[in-house]
């Protein structure tokens, strides 16, 4: 009979035991938060209005541009500025040679597609330039600070000279200078919004 007790004894010990597991586990799972749910697939141009080619105003390094005719990619930006404003330089990546695209707020947005022109022995001083059979007049010239992203062969941050020439066309002749250094021509066209598409890089 005493056998028999403490038999019963140790299973209900047993029983009791395994429930009191059984409780703390049950606790545990209702104490941890559960995992959150995957995000939800998001449309990269939704802040552009009913545009469904992005806004290029958020353009930043690492993001495609899709010409229709090509794609390239951005490797680096160039944030300027000149006396609160604040316009963007974002250089392309091609084969050779030097492109970049120009985006500013002015106050509708203006774009323009740039080449670089190292070819060119020409400074920005006079209020006319002859080039090409072409005859560019002085829009603005000016001075400002930098600050560099992704890849521009440029310092974190520094200071710029710019000259900017139009012709009546609409073509564009542009001089800048970054640290002191040499001037740096180029050429260039403007864009209008919806040219191209911007997918967002990672």
């Amino acid at each position: 009979m005493a056998i028999e007790l403490v038999l019963l004894v140790i299973v209900a010990l047993a029983v009791a035991l395994v429930a009191v597991v059984y409780a703390v586990r049950a606790a545990r799972r209702s104490s941890t938060p559960p995992p959150p749910p995957p995000a939800a697939p998001h449309d990269p141009f939704a802040n552009n209005g009913d545009s469904t080619s992005g806004d290029p105003r958020t353009l930043k390094a690492g993001d495609m541009i899709d010409w229709g005719t090509e794609r390239t990619w951005i490797r680096g930006t160039l944030r300027l500025s000149q006396g609160g404003y604040v316009w963007a330089e974002h250089f392309l990546e091609v084969e050779g040679g030097k492109r970049w695209l120009s985006t500013e707020e002015d106050p509708d947005l203006e774009m323009a597609l740039w080449t670089g022109r190292p070819d060119l022995d020409l400074t920005p001083h006079g209020k006319t330039i002859e080039l090409e059979g072409t005859t560019y007049h002085l829009d603005e010239k000016g001075s400002g600070s930098y600050r560099s992203e992704g890849t521009t062969g440029l310092k974190a941050q520094g200071g710029f000279d710019y000259a900017d020439y139009e012709a009546r066309d609409g073509s564009l002749l542009s001089f800048e200078r970054f640290d002191h250094g040499p001037w740096e021509a180029s050429t260039g066209a403007k864009v209008a919004e919806g040219t191209f598409t911007i997918y967002p890089g990672s």
